[in-house]
């Protein structure tokens, strides 16, 4: 019997709190020039995985991809400086969660956030699979 696309889990759930904690904690906190320009945009594909996964019973990769996807298409929007076009320039909230710059390195911020979830989530499966 084929498992339901739609299907709670737990673990992604949990998952996707503590990295939210982790991010809001990044935004509040760390005003520096590494972690929060690139460790938390290597950590938001992972929470935007986990969040999808926490309601969805979909394979790694290609729910990896759609992320990535998704992350690319938010960073190309920066680049068309869509806060601005939505009138939300004023809203701190969203040049937060929006993002207000466009940058490369964002992109491959994205990149090697969903690499590591594949990585992870290929070995978790293997060790899931040699369990008696």
């Amino acid at each position: 019997m084929p498992n339901p696309v739609l299907k709670f889990s737990p673990f992604y759930a949990i998952s996707t709190l503590l990295l939210f904690i982790t991010e809001v904690l990044i935004a509040l906190f760390v005003h520096d020039q590494f972690i929060r320009p690139y460790i938390g945009d290597f950590l938001v594909v992972i929470l935007i995985y986990c969040f999808v996964k926490s309601f969805l019973n979909t394979p790694v990769v290609p729910t990896a991809i759609g992320v990535l996807f998704f992350a690319y298409m938010v960073e190309l929007l920066q680049y068309f400086h869509i806060v601005e076009v939505l009138g939300l320039q004023h809203s701190r909230a969203a040049r937060i969660i929006i993002g207000s710059s466009f940058e490369w390195r964002d992109i491959l911020a994205y990149t090697m956030g969903v690499l590591a979830v594949v990585l992870v989530e290929k070995r978790r499966l293997i060790f899931k699979k040699s369990k008696p």
